[in-house]
């Protein structure tokens, strides 16, 4: 299935591939461990008032109002910190888990910005909504994921805020909104560098709000012992990378993206055709490259 004026991707869940890809991302499981009772709320909207009646007689007027949140997931953080592919992972592990079957993972294209036409962007944005909902038809499940959340959902009242720009946050705000008829059925994550920049309304909506931070030292020393066990490095070795990519007066830490498609690529360059991949050419590299700069919030 496939949607290329409005979505890069639209992936059946559960999904192999996705599957896979949690036992790559550090820290999966623990930040899922914190969300995944909530989120489950979240998509259980429509299951809360049997749940009210079975335990409360009906009484329990939280239930209405848990029921009544936004399906809206928020992750904010540095670039690289894997907002985009754990909001993926999350949606597919909550699919097959809850054995749903015919649910879709829609990927919002930045290309849903348009051209540049009068009303364009709108009209896009409420299109990818409306094809979301279509998809979950009778019983399914939907999720939309909209990554560089910040270059469509920008304060509206930002002095530099243009007309269409506003319109899209409306557009996009009614989107939201319309989502609770679905019952938990239809969920969203937004994915942005920059919390400071999201319009308020949008962040007050947001059931669940997580950060993303750069990898800490030790969780740098845990992704090199995953990813290069082949290489069997001594503790001493590993330690040294986690060195080169700590914070530097030149910079601050590399981030998981950082590592993995800059460092790691430029290492083995050093190293083929002709020789094996070994410590040096890591280190190496990691003294010629800089890690990605910290975005400011606004």
């Amino acid at each position: 299935m496939n949607e290329p004026s409005i979505f890069d991707a639209a992936t059946v869940l559960p999904d192999e591939h996705l599957t896979s890809r949690e036992a790559t991302l550090l820290g999966f499981e623990r930040r899922y461990a914190q969300v995944a009772n909530q989120l489950r709320l979240l998509l259980s909207a429509g299951e809360l008032d049997a749940w009210n009646k079975r335990f409360h007689a009906g009484r329990l007027a939280l239930s209405e109002l848990v029921a009544n949140q936004y399906p809206l997931v928020l992750f904010h953080g540095d670039v690289g910190t894997g907002k985009t592919v754990t909001a993926e992972c999350m949606a597919n592990r909550i699919v097959r888990e809850s054995r749903t079957e015919d649910s879709v993972l829609f990927k919002l294209s930045t290309r849903v910005r348009g051209s540049g036409k009068v009303g364009e962007m709108g009209t896009l944005l409420a299109e990818a909504f409306r094809t979301v909902t279509e998809s979950a038809g009778n019983g399914r499940r939907a999720v939309l994921v909209i990554d560089e959340g910040d270059s469509l959902a920008a304060a509206r009242s930002q002095e530099h805020s243009h007309h269409e720009d506003k319109v899209a946050v409306n557009t996009l705000i009614q989107g939201i909104d319309g989502l609770r008829r679905f019952q938990g059925r239809v969920v969203t994550f937004l994915c942005t560098n920059r919390l400071g920049a999201i319009d308020p309304a949008l962040q007050r909506r947001a059931a669940i709000v997580q950060e993303f931070q750069r990898p800490t030292a030790d969780e740098r020393r845990q992704l090199f012992a995953m990813d290069l066990a082949a290489l069997k490095l001594d503790p001493n070795q590993v330690m040294a990378l986690v060195d080169a990519t700590g914070s530097r007066e030149i910079g601050p830490p590399w981030t998981f993206s950082d590592i993995r498609t800059r460092l790691y690529p430029a290492a083995i360059a050093l190293a083929f055709p002709d020789s094996s991949l070994q410590i040096g050419h890591l280190l190496a590299a990691g003294t010629e490259l800089k890690p990605s700069p910290v975005l400011e919030d606004r």
